[in-house]
């Protein structure tokens, strides 16, 4: 792999505009089918973790935090609403790169939330009300029931793909906010090059954190 490929030396302060940088570039070249995702991780109360694919719909360069959405009542949701504390994983294999990332996770404001929820299609926010996520389900046919229930209350007619359908109060986004980041490109021989930037995060309100400056270092692959 050429050497411009590497990790800068010396290692930026900041993790946050490469990440920016390796995102826009994941989701430009085509690459990668859902450059977006990213594999989730949380625990239960007994510390057993779970892990899942979910999608990375803002980034907070300056702030360093991202944001993805969910319901609130689905395992997930009960999980970091409980412990808010979570791990993820993007895995750019088409480009030789992966980005882990480690910190406390908050809900999203309702306005980020709303202005969300509204960018979506209509059987999506539709679909939002009539889930609800990782509860039994006895069969294929309840759900679609359900939806065609939602449908009807909103007064979506068949075969509509304009409506107002609100974002319901169980939905909405969640802000991790980063202590640890860590960038890792391949190489060759698998002598990739690894590097990983920590900081403190104190609580400032309901949403967001004061941090301190990152500290950096590289690390053996």
């Amino acid at each position: 792999m050429p050497a411009s490929e590497l990790l800068p030396q010396p290692l930026p302060r900041d993790p946050m505009p490469v990440f920016e940088e390796w995102f826009r570039h994941a989701r430009a070249c085509r690459l990668q089918p859902n450059p977006d995702a990213m594999v989730l991780a949380s625990v239960d109360e007994q510390g057993r973790p779970s892990a899942r694919v979910v999608l990375c719909k803002h980034i907070a360069s300056h702030e360093g935090y991202i944001v993805f959405f969910t319901n609130y009542a689905s395992r997930k949701g009960r999980e970091l609403i409980q412990r808010p504390y979570a791990a993820v994983v993007f895995h750019w294999d088409g480009l030789h790169r992966q980005v882990r990332m480690e910190g406390r996770v908050v809900r999203s404001p309702p306005q980020e939330s709303d202005a969300y929820f509204a960018t979506r299609t209509l059987e999506s926010r539709i679909g939002a009300w009539a889930s609800e996520q990782s509860a039994p389900l006895a069969s294929r046919s309840v759900l679609q029931e359900r939806v065609r229930q939602v449908a009807e209350r909103f007064g979506i007619a068949p075969g509509t793909t304009q409506g107002d359908v609100p974002r319901p109060p169980h939905w909405g986004g969640f802000r991790l906010w980063i202590e640890s980041l860590e960038l890792w490109t391949e190489g060759a021989h698998r002598i990739h090059d690894r590097a990983v930037w920590r900081r403190n995060l104190e609580p400032r309100d309901e949403y967001s954190f004061t941090a301190s400056d990152w500290e950096t270092t590289r690390l053996y692959p």
